[in-house]
Formats: structure tokens, sequence, C-alpha cells
């Protein structure tokens, strides 16, 4: 069976992206960089939704580096009810449900499954309970004016339990997670 992770990366107050933050808000550093490249190189099948795809494929070209060449061709699919066709040799483009879909696919033998920024899509996998790790990587900042989408706003409440702990560069935490359910004061 595949497993889903779910990587989001946040400020300390739960922002997914500030209004003047550039990527990763401005915090990339040797040991962040390491981490990404080690997790490129495993064999897992992206997830996206249609909003994080257009921008990806929308970026300049001078930020296109092989980083974003190798994303490219590795096996995504994205989810969305309006685009017709996809211009990265990787990906495939599928209008059912998400949640049925990501279900059927942990149940299969393939790679494990990960989602690729896409906010609505992992609230859909969180709250159907499909998601086996929840990474967050905690950038040292509060966006308290800038901060945008709340990465885990309008989610229900669920208890994590801490598979372990990683600082990166002085002061990014990454914290992997499993959802362990519903937390004790919940009937």
């Amino acid at each position: 069976m595949s497993e889903l992770l779910v990587d989001l990366f946040i400020s300390v107050d739960g922002c997914a992206y500030g209004t003047r933050s550039p990527g990763f808000f401005g915090l990339e550093g040797p040991d962040l960089m390491r981490w990404m490249a080690e997790e490129e190189e495993r064999p897992r099948r992206h997830l996206m939704g249609r909003v994080t795809y257009e921008m990806m494929a929308d970026l300049p070209e001078e930020s296109r580096d092989e980083s974003w060449q190798r994303m490219t061709e590795r096996p995504t699919l994205v989810f969305s009810r309006t685009l017709t066709s996809t211009a990265w040799p990787g990906a495939e483009l599928s209008s059912d449900d998400a949640v049925d879909t990501v279900r059927r696919l942990k149940q299969a033998d393939g790679p494990d499954l990960l989602t690729v920024g896409s906010l609505s899509l992992v609230h859909q996998l969180l709250t159907a309970g499909l998601v086996d790790h929840l990474r967050l990587m905690v950038f040292p900042l509060v966006l308290g004016e800038t901060g945008q989408q709340p990465a885990l706003a309008d989610i229900g409440d669920m208890r994590l339990d801490l598979q372990s702990q990683t600082v990166l560069d002085g002061g990014t935490v990454l914290l992997d997670y499993r959802p362990g359910g519903p937390p004790p004061y919940v009937d």
C-alpha cells in the first residue's frame, strides 16, 4: 500500500505565504536545500490542484531551474474540473473526486503519494482521514500583518502524533506527524 505525505511550508503562525514573502519565506538555507534534494530522489507520485499546477507551470523562465524541470517530468496527478490539458510530460489530469481517487491510489501497489501545495486538496485529504504523514516545515517568522492562507484553517479537530523533528539551518523546524484521530477531549 502507498502512503500519502502532505508537506506544508508555513510560518510560526500557520500562514502558507505572506504577501511580501519570497519562496521559502526568504529563509532557504543549505540544510533545507539538502532535505529537498533528498526528497526529490524518492520515488513518489505528486498530487496537486489546478491553482498550484498553473502557478508552477507559469513560472518565469528565469525561475525554471533543474529542480523545476525534474518536477515537470515526475508522475503528477492534477485535479481539475476546468483544465483540458497539461504541458508537463509527467502530468495527467483527473476530473474525478480527489478523495476517491487518492483512496484507490493508496490501496494500489505503487509509489507513495505527495501533495505539492494545493491547500484545498490537502484539506479534503486530511478531512477524509487519508493522510499518513503531515509534515510541517515551520519557518521562524510571524506573518501577522502580511500572512495569507492559514494552512490548517477549517480543518476539524484532530490529534497529531509526532514521529520526528529536525531543526534545519538553525531555526526552521521540520515536524513529521501522523494524524491520530480525535483529540483526547472529544467524546
